[in-house]
């Protein structure tokens, strides 16, 4: 089964790390991306390759393609108490076109994504419009998925689930240094939301542990809200600081913060050597059918023990690099940079144990087990190439 949100998040960083949304109405710039991703943290690997280029035809009109591998392996703390490690591959193959209007941009997208017990499509569209003379732009999407979830070693379970998602975002040059943008977003899924294979625990004193598992069990409605502001400053000695707050709120009850900071520093006055650094902070509340142990069979309607749908906490930091090669170095003629980002993610669960210490013959009544914290890595090099 496909890993959690958080680590896909994670692995699956985009290739072109730009700052805030183009203000001006102009096409993407002619590249090929060439990157190597790697998450390594809480018993999972995750890594691959992936490939981007964008290509202009005439003036008018941009076309882009992106293959993005997922190579899992390991198991996390949730698999590890009731199954084996194990090992899959996600393949995902992406087009899109852009449009350009005079001061509108129009989007059209589509991305397919399968393993061997997930398969999923998306397409979606935008609208980009440039006001007072480029000081502004008005940003619509608009993206529909549909997923097809199976499960190994059963052939008779199949399931569905949708997604749509709807965006709007005003971005504004505010003075010569200074670039802001408010976004707000709504997303609503529908139909199997969870993990066909993970369970939850509940007392049983007739066990051997104290404690026995049944299946997960979720509601199929999900309506999520985000509401966020970024900000983009240049400084004096031409580096720039971006900072950006998000609050996120669900029908599952989760409420979710997160503010990021983002330092970037040009070495040189030709700017062959970037220098960036990178803050953030994530908190959320857990949802409202979650629970790290219930108090016997069935307790409840709708129940879960996914640790990302748990109280807890992230703090990641993180470096990266770029560099302009020489022209004796470059390929085409054209200019070519080699990218290296670094991320340190610490997670900290405050309702979610660590259950694996049963298996080190300790005293540790059901519920009273250490809460679980793990440390990652994200690792992100890619060779660009302007065409």
């Amino acid at each position: 089964m496909a890993v959690t949100n958080t680590l896909r998040r994670c692995a699956g960083a985009l290739l072109l790390l730009t700052p805030l949304a183009a203000l001006a109405a102009v096409l993407p710039e002619e590249r090929a991306d060439t990157m190597y991703h790697s998450y390594s943290g809480g018993g999972v690997t995750i890594d691959g390759p992936s490939v981007l280029v964008r290509k202009n035809v005439g003036s008018n009109l941009s076309l882009s393609a992106n293959y993005y591998v997922d190579m899992i392996s390991g198991a996390s703390i949730d698999v590890e108490a009731t199954a084996s490690r194990y090992s899959e591959q996600r393949d995902e193959y992406s087009l899109g076109a852009d449009y350009l209007v005079d001061k509108t941009t129009l989007s059209l997208g589509y991305t397919n994504s399968a393993e061997n017990d997930y398969e999923a499509e998306t397409v979606s569209f935008a609208v980009s419009q440039a006001f007072f003379g480029d000081l502004s732009t008005l940003d619509l999407r608009v993206s529909m998925g549909n997923d097809d979830v199976f499960r190994n070693g059963d052939d008779n379970f199949a399931a569905q689930a949708e997604h749509r998602r709807y965006s709007l975002s005003w971005n504004q040059i505010l003075t010569t240094k200074l670039i802001a943008e408010l976004s707000v977003e709504t997303v609503a899924d529908e139909g199997f939301l969870n993990n066909p294979y993970r369970s939850v625990r509940y007392l049983d004193p007739a066990s051997g542990s104290g404690f026995s598992y049944q299946p997960e069990l979720y509601p199929t409605t999900r309506n999520s809200d985000a509401v966020a502001i970024r900000t983009k400053y240049r400084l004096p000695y031409r580096a720039a600081l971006k900072g950006e707050y998000r609050h996120y709120a669900d029908s599952w009850g989760i409420v979710a913060d997160n503010i990021e900071f983002r330092y970037t520093h040009p070495l040189e006055e030709k700017d062959q050597w970037i220098f960036e650094g990178k803050l953030r902070f994530y908190q959320q509340t857990g949802a409202d059918f979650y629970s790290d142990l219930f108090p016997y069979l069935n307790a409840t309607n709708f129940r879960a023990r996914d640790k990302e749908l748990s109280d807890f906490s992230s703090v990641a930091f993180g470096v990266g690099v770029s560099y302009v090669l020489p022209d004796r170095w470059s390929l085409f003629d054209r200019k070519n940079t080699v990218n290296l980002y670094w991320d340190h993610i610490l997670f900290d669960y405050d309702n979610f144990r660590d259950v694996t210490v049963h298996g080190d013959d300790t005293d540790i009544n059901p519920g009273e087990e250490p809460s679980y914290s793990f440390g990652a890595n994200v690792i992100r090099l890619f060779w660009s190439v302007w065409l």
